[in-house]
């Protein structure tokens, strides 16, 4: 229907739940009197059933000269689990060379490559590591497919591996943190989030690669970076330089232990991660012993030592190498291969040559270097200034990926290790088959380690893939703010009952995470919380609604797409939603219409109001009011068929003679005739120039139980359509 509204239309008073002041209701956790409203109003149903467990295969397969083999069906394979054959209930083809761009969101995790760049600071000379540090942000930022995600970590024996960076998209956070490595006088401490995703303000990226630039300014900007990383890397070598000759064993020793927990960490990222391992290597004679030369006088000691029978002045370790440090490494290796990560060794002791410390490691550190790389199907990489090129043209072999569902049988929460097979038929004589080895059965999730916990809800809010164990709806909308900045209130509602699927405790704590990224994958602004309840006396309650939280976004114009997790911190069960954003160029003065807002009745949900001080820049500007009175929107209104419900229309730079328009569309997108009817009441004073609201109703007429969107458009009598938006609703 359409509905002529101009300016001169009669003040409409709000309601008195409508001005009720939201400070006292958005401050902290409230439970009113409407919660057995919210119990008769909602329909949001979830049915506990018995857990499925579905594992996926990434699988490359190459012919002889290493191209990609496509167009192969599901027909071609076999997968055998534990040497039992599962039926492969789904097939995926993911072909990075033919993708669209905005394919790539929809991309599985289990398909994208995943590459750590990993920095050895113990192993590795200072200056080594600062030049390598180019290679490394010229591979990132020119050499990647769009799709991939990379992680920033560093490592030393004394702490172990640290992540500077989590796997992610966004090219300039992993630029800044090649750039400091971590070093904490060149982080902007204010940012804190503890997934990784942000260490620093967002930035230009080509800044940091001073060598590309001839400005002075750049360059001494790099140099001065570079200064600050060396005196950071200097400290640790001292500290590793105190380290006597005799203790060299316990370093590597207490080094492959660490690598190991990497492994294992690395196992909550879906698909395969290729390490590239930044070091000069260690004396690779302490593992393997001395190669047999007749030229070396201490060998010919050493053989004429053994001839005389005295044992006791040979070191044979020194001639066999040490069977611990072996068996140490080979378990190490082991970790790496069951957890489906590859180590791409990069030699960086060519980046100092010329010294003569420089030729010694060079020439006893290749062999360690390779040994581990090949160990685990990887390359070692001589030329760390080329390592970028060589590297993708291996990885060219997993441009086309085979990702293979199957649901394993009897499958307990063990955490045990459980052997893949994948056998591919009617493929051309001497084709490659490349695949995980195996996958860990699941653990309880409160047995991960910290960092599995977040590498697994970092990974999930990369892939931005919705996932519904915990049942949640996002809204999201721009106002202006300033000239530089919108202001993008973010509403999520998340349904109690499924969030409380196997919670045992009285008390809840409620992971919250929201990440906006711009067409580039760089991240623009976030805010996270760790939300805890007492549900004594009020879990029932709980159950019947849920939790709604307010927080907000500060952005330039652009178009984004928001990324939203929220998990049960105890039982890990999650969800993840994602909502796409416009913020329209005010210097435009273009037309904008935003989403329409449904007034919310205040007692409906436990609320939770964003703590100030995150993110980038903040603001205090509370948008959601009519005629000066707050209200709450919902995110995703729940109607009964013959309901009558208010909403908000928020619109600028639009003209003073308007027609609304509006149309209700099914689950599919089809339009539904006759089905909803809209009545603007008021045309609201904002005292704003260029902003308008107008306060309307609407009405299903009787549409059956479902869901379905909400579509409204506003029309100028001379100029035509001014701007379209929608919601979802349902009906109960």
């Amino acid at each position: 229907m359409k509905d002529p509204v101009s300016r001169e239309a009669p003040p409409v008073r709000s309601p008195r739940w409508l001005r009720s002041p939201l400070p006292l209701i958005l401050v902290g956790l409230v439970l009113s009197s409407g919660v057995d409203a919210q119990s008769s109003r909602r329909d949001r149903t979830f049915e506990e059933v018995t857990e499925v467990l579905e594992v996926q295969v990434p699988v490359n397969v190459t012919d002889r000269d290493g191209e990609p083999i496509r167009d192969l069906t599901v027909e071609n394979f076999t997968v055998l689990d534990d040497g039992e054959e599962r039926e492969v209930v789904d097939l995926r083809i993911v072909d990075l060379e033919t993708i669209e761009p905005e394919e790539e969101e929809q991309i599985p995790s289990a398909a994208r490559r995943h590459f750590l760049l990993l920095f050895d600071l113990s192993f590795s000379s200072p200056a080594a590591i600062v030049k390598a540090r180019q290679a490394a942000q010229q591979f990132i930022l020119g050499a990647l497919h769009p799709s991939d995600l990379v992680g920033v970590a560093v490592h030393t024996v004394d702490s172990g591996s640290r992540l500077v960076v989590t796997f992610t998209p966004d090219r300039a956070q992993l630029a800044r943190a090649i750039d400091t490595l971590g070093a904490p006088r060149l982080l902007d401490r204010t940012v804190r989030d503890p997934l990784r995703f942000v260490i620093d303000r967002p930035y230009d990226p080509l800044s940091s690669m001073a060598s590309n630039d001839s400005t002075q300014g750049q360059q001494g900007i790099a140099q001065s970076l570079g200064e600050t990383v060396m005196q950071h890397l200097v400290v640790i070598g001292k500290q590793m330089a105190r380290t006597e000759k005799s203790f060299a064993r316990g370093r590597i020793s207490s080094w492959s232990r660490s690598m190991g927990d990497l492994a294992r960490m690395l196992g909550s990222v879906e698909g395969r991660k290729h390490v590239v391992y930044f070091s000069e290597g260690f004396d690779g004679r302490l593992i393997f012993g001395r190669a047999a030369s007749g030229d070396d006088p201490a060998v010919q000691e050493d053989m004429l030592n053994i001839g005389r029978g005295a044992y006791w002045m040979v070191d044979m370790d020194d001639i066999y190498g040490n069977a611990g440090l072996q068996s140490d490494v080979r378990v190490m290796l082991e970790e790496f291969r069951r957890n489906d990560a590859v180590i791409q060794a990069v030699d960086i002791s060519g980046l100092t040559a010329g010294t003569a410390a420089a030729e010694r490691i060079h020439s006893v550190g290749q062999d360690a270097l390779f040994y581990l790389a090949n160990d685990t199907g990887g390359e070692l990489y001589s030329e760390a200034n080329d390592f970028g090129d060589q590297l993708l043209e291996v990885l060219d072999r997993s441009s086309v990926t085979y990702v293979l569902s199957f649901r394993p049988e009897g499958l307990m929460r063990d955490g045990s290790f459980r052997r893949l097979k994948v056998r591919v038929d009617d493929v051309p004589r001497g084709a490659r088959v490349s695949h995980r080895m195996g996958y860990y059965a699941p653990r309880p999730f409160e047995d991960l380690h910290p960092l599995e916990k977040n590498l697994l809800a970092s990974d999930a809010i990369a892939a931005a893939t919705p996932k519904t164990e915990v049942n949640l709806d996002v809204l999201t909308a721009a106002f202006r703010a300033s000239e530089d900045l919108a202001y993008a209130p973010v509403i999520v509602e998340i349904d109690g009952t499924s969030l409380l699927v196997g919670h045992q405790g009285e008390l809840l704590s409620v992971e919250l995470y929201a990440y906006v990224t711009d067409h580039t994958g760089q991240i623009r602004d976030f805010f996270t919380q760790m939300i805890s309840m007492d549900l004594r006396r009020k879990r029932e309650a709980f159950e019947r609604t849920g939790l709604k939280y307010y927080g907000h976004l500060d952005l330039p114009s652009g178009s984004y797409l928001l990324r939203v997790l929220v998990r049960n911190a105890d039982t890990g069960r999650t969800g993840v939603a994602t909502s796409a954003l416009e913020v329209s160029d005010e210097l435009e003065a273009q037309p904008v219409l935003l989403p329409p807002f449904f007034l919310e009745e205040p007692g409906s949900w436990f609320l939770v109001r964003e703590k100030q001080g995150q993110g980038f820049e903040r603001s205090v500007v509370y948008p959601f009011t009519v005629n000066g009175e707050p209200y709450i929107p919902a995110a995703k209104p729940a109607l009964a068929s013959h309901q009558e419900a208010r909403f908000c229309l928020v619109a600028y730079n639009v003209g003073s003679e308007l027609t609304v328009d509006s149309e209700v569309l099914g689950g599919n997108g089809e339009v539904i005739l006759e089905a909803g009817e809209v009545d603007v009441l008021e045309r609201t004073v904002t005292g704003i120039d260029g902003l308008d609201k107008l306060l309307a109703t609407f009405r299903p007429n009787g549409l059956s139980p479902g869901n379905y969107t909400l579509k409204v458009a506003i029309h100028d009598p001379t100029a035509g359509l001014l701007g379209t938006n929608s919601i979802p609703f349902s009906i109960r």
